[in-house]
């Protein structure tokens, strides 16, 4: 792995990398590499750690200064792992891409990242060039990894809509605070601290079954998967408020459904 040109190319958006000599307990990759968001009293870095026995390369295949960001190739034996690297509103941030989408590009990543609902809706709206990077065109409104997808049709009973309620990912992490929001189907699951992504009823009465203790472990009712719709303001720490005028559909962008992050759910 060469360090130093890794580094440069890190420069090039902004940002600063720094090289751990171990491996971090909360590793931010599966396997014999981590990649992560750090800070120091200089401010943020990224860090990458890879496991000193393991037969590993990393490299930045392309780099985008303008926008402030990279992607990021990692070979782990026969395995391969790509990451878009860059800065959204405040911060940098790490985005784990889908083995399944031909990405040789920062753009390409970007596209990979949307869900198939909003590339429907960019088709629909014939939003062409830099209008799809936007955080807010005609086709959604973006923060972070939501995307919110105007729905001008859409009927809510009003009797249902819940007020300030956080929109979260299966792993945790700040919650997006929404004004009004409605839910619709979805699977019921139980979670707790031990099964923090979700068991289904017959999973969960299994385990209460085989240990007594287990009643005790803070579970909650949630709904994975659920319609989700909401209207209003949207708070997070890391991101500009948005307003949303109207019932606007909510999806996750596609890390989920890359190696490094398969054990993120959507859960709400």
């Amino acid at each position: 792995m060469d360090t130093a040109l890794l580094e440069t190319k890190f420069v090039r958006i902004g940002a600063r990398l720094k090289l751990a000599d171990r491996m971090p307990r909360a590793a931010r990759t599966a396997g014999v590499v981590s990649l992560d968001v750090r800070a120091d009293r200089r401010g943020e870095f990224f860090e990458i750690a890879v496991r000193p026995d393991a037969p590993t390369t990393v490299e930045v295949i392309d780099v985008r200064p303008a926008d402030r960001h990279l992607l990021l190739l990692v070979r782990e034996g026969g395995e391969k792992s790509k990451f878009l690297c860059g800065h959204d509103e405040r911060h940098w941030f790490v985005a784990g891409v889908p083995e399944a989408a031909p990405v040789g590009t920062v753009r390409q990543a970007v596209e990979a990242l949307k869900p198939a609902e909003v590339r429907t809706a960019q088709a629909r709206t014939r939003l062409r060039g830099t209008h799809q990077t936007w955080r807010k065109n005609a086709a959604f409104v973006r923060q972070g990894e939501w995307f919110f997808i105007p729905e001008p049709g859409f009927a809510a009973d009003e009797k249902l809509v819940l007020r300030w309620e956080p929109l979260r990912r299966g792993n945790g992490g700040k919650p997006h605070w929404t004004e009004s929001l409605y839910r619709t189907g979805g699977e019921l699951v139980y979670v707790c601290g031990r099964h923090p992504n979700g068991v289904t009823e017959p999973q969960y009465r299994s385990i209460l079954s085989a240990s007594p203790k287990a009643k005790g472990w803070g579970w909650r009712a949630m709904r994975r998967n659920p319609g989700v719709y909401v209207r209003g303001r949207v708070r997070h720490p890391d991101h500009a408020t948005i307003t949303l005028h109207g019932w606007h559909r909510v999806v996750m962008n596609t890390e989920g459904q890359s190696r490094a992050m398969r054990n993120v759910a959507f859960l709400d």
